[in-house]
């Protein structure tokens, strides 16, 4: 005689429970990744989500004497 429904959820909860043992842990290794935009007088780095108003903050804060355009030459043509 096969297994019941009980035995199958049981295997079942146990097949999802190594799944995820593998995706859990720290998020750092990601979120170094994710650092893309940087700028190019001080070398700082930002998430590849940071705004165009973050980076202008940033340029003005920092940098008073240089253009955004400098910083940031990505956002040159905007």
């Amino acid at each position: 005689m096969g297994g019941g429904n009980g035995q199958k959820a049981k295997m079942a909860r146990e097949r999802n429970a190594e799944k995820l043992k593998g995706a859990k842990g720290s998020q750092l290794e990601t979120n170094k990744k994710a650092m893309t935009i940087q700028c190019k007088i001080c070398m700082q780095t930002f998430i590849c989500t940071t705004s165009e108003a973050k980076c202008k903050e940033h340029a003005e804060a920092r940098h008073p004497k240089s253009e955004l355009a400098q910083c940031f030459p990505h956002l040159a043509g905007k």
